[in-house]
């Protein structure tokens, strides 16, 4: 029991590590890149005795003049939901996480260990659930702050998690359905098979039209741009106008972990997960009949690497549609979700049902 208790505390504490880490390399990521479109230096001031190692020193820079700002709640707003909304949220964006897997599993001493810190036969409803509870901390931020503008962003945020959650939840509807699980993990291993004998069976080839909904409605449940409406730094109305000090940091940092997460869902749905191609527990099974042998352990290490790869290539991805495409009206917003991604997400549901059924 000891072992057990052990062993869910080591998986909490490295995944939380990793999303914590490339949480604060995004930060930076997102200026080098946004930088490198635009012709710029990009964030470069912060230095260690003259070193500023390609403006890293950011990271550690940032946090560290949130806690030496003010922490300001308005006379008129409640104190108490004002400082739990923005940690509200954090927890529950890293609360997905705890079904996700980032590997198949090791042996360590005789012990085959999942890689996943929660296991459960109803993962995706499971991080669904998470995901639709972070709204909370976001309304109650602008619900709390007593400023009509704030309270504005959090009533945005509401109506955009509910149009772009239903058409998320449809669109994977097709998938489910070939695959037969709920359970994440149970997906992940699915995809392992082939094609035509060649071709990896992934959620992308299954599923082509479901990824390009998938990513579009996730792009828009992390509220960030051509979807961050809520936010709305031009308009002068955001959920988290009247915060400073480290609970806005919160909220910035949430902005990414949702980013790392949705890049996570996608991994884990459509490209396979921490699968490799043709890569089975003994080594590479090549189509032209070539066998590699490869240490178990090894095999393990590079399951890991390649969710860790592609997750960290998607970041990149959305990173790249942040600075490529401007903020939608409000108007479109809806029209885009209710009227086009939708529709299209149930006729992805039926076009696979009679493939299915004709197969």
């Amino acid at each position: 029991m000891w072992l057990d208790a052990l062993i869910i505390l080591v998986k909490v504490l490295a995944l939380i590590t990793c999303v914590f880490t490339l949480t604060l390399l995004l930060t930076w990521m997102e200026r080098k890149q946004s930088a490198v479109m635009q012709d710029r230096l990009g964030a470069n001031r912060a230095s260690i005795f003259g070193v500023r190692a390609f403006g890293l020193l950011h990271i550690l820079a940032d946090p560290i003049k949130m806690i030496f700002k003010e922490d300001y709640v308005p006379p008129g707003g409640d104190r108490l939901l004002h400082t739990a909304a923005p940690f509200a949220a954090l927890f529950f964006a890293l609360m997905s996480f705890a079904a996700i897997p980032f590997g198949d599993t090791i042996q360590i001493a005789g012990r085959t260990i999942d890689l996943q810190v929660l296991p459960l036969n109803v993962g995706l409803l499971f991080v669904f659930a998470m995901m639709s509870l972070g709204i909370y901390g976001v309304f109650f931020a602008g619900f709390s702050s007593d400023n009509k503008f704030a309270f504005l962003g959090g009533l945005r945020a509401s109506s955009q998690m509910i149009s772009y959650e239903i058409t998320m939840g449809a669109t994977l509807v097709g998938l489910l359905m070939i695959f037969g699980s709920l359970d994440l993990a149970d997906i992940n291993r699915a995809q392992g098979g082939l094609l035509w004998g060649w071709l990896p069976k992934w959620g992308i080839v299954m599923q082509p039209l479901g990824f390009l909904l998938f990513i579009t409605a996730g792009m828009a449940e992390t509220k960030r741009i051509p979807f961050d409406l809520p936010e709305g730094e031009s308009e002068i109305i955001g959920y988290f106008t009247e915060y400073s000090s480290l609970k806005v940091g919160s909220f910035m940092m949430t902005d990414f972990v949702e980013t790392i997460l949705i890049a996570a869902l996608i991994t884990t749905l459509f490209f396979g997960g921490w699968q490799v191609p043709y890569l089975q527990s003994d080594g590479f099974h090549m189509p032209w009949a070539s066998f590699h042998a490869v240490p178990p352990l090894i095999v393990s290490l590079l399951k890991i690497a390649s969710f860790a790869f592609k997750v960290f290539c998607f970041c990149w991805f959305l990173l790249l549609i942040r600075w490529t495409l401007p903020r939608f009206r409000y108007d479109q917003l809806m029209h885009l979700g209710w009227k086009f991604l939708l529709p299209l997400s149930v006729l992805n549901i039926f076009v696979t049902a009679a493939v299915l059924l004709l197969k």
